[in-house]
């Protein structure tokens, strides 16, 4: 199978408290708020070297609750490569999962549990890997 999970892409941290939280990050560790995709709720995404490393997401005008399994820390992102692989792969190997186009991008992502419940991200460039 032609397929790779690679770097660490970013992490995701879910807060009720984004003015705060973006704060700390560039003023603390030197992160610079940036561009982010327009999803449909609100969020930030904090750069190192002009890659988006933290992405958080504002739970503040929901009431869901922060969650009991993982924390605030929602997913784990790879960089990764082999996207119809991979879902072969994840099909064969019975792991539910659930597939992603980022609004208004090439990439596209799939998300699956580990068995602790964190959610893993991988994300792949559709312009070299169209899905079917």
């Amino acid at each position: 199978m032609n397929m790779s999970v690679g770097m660490l892409d970013h992490y995701n941290v879910s807060t009720r408290k984004l003015a705060d939280t973006v704060q700390f990050y560039e003023e603390v560790l030197g992160l610079k708020n940036g561009p982010r995709p327009a999803f449909d709720f609100p969020g930030a995404w904090l750069y190192s070297d002009g890659h988006p490393v933290l992405h958080l997401n504002d739970i503040s005008p929901t009431d869901k609750p922060q969650r009991p399994d993982s924390g605030v820390i929602d997913h784990v992102a790879f960089g990764s490569r082999g996207f119809e692989a991979m879902k072969e792969h994840l099909r064969q190997k019975g792991i539910p999962f659930r597939v992603n186009q980022v609004p208004n991008s090439q990439r596209w992502q799939i998300f699956l549990n580990d068995p602790n419940n964190v959610v893993i991200e991988l994300n792949f460039n559709a312009a070299s890997e169209a899905p079917r």
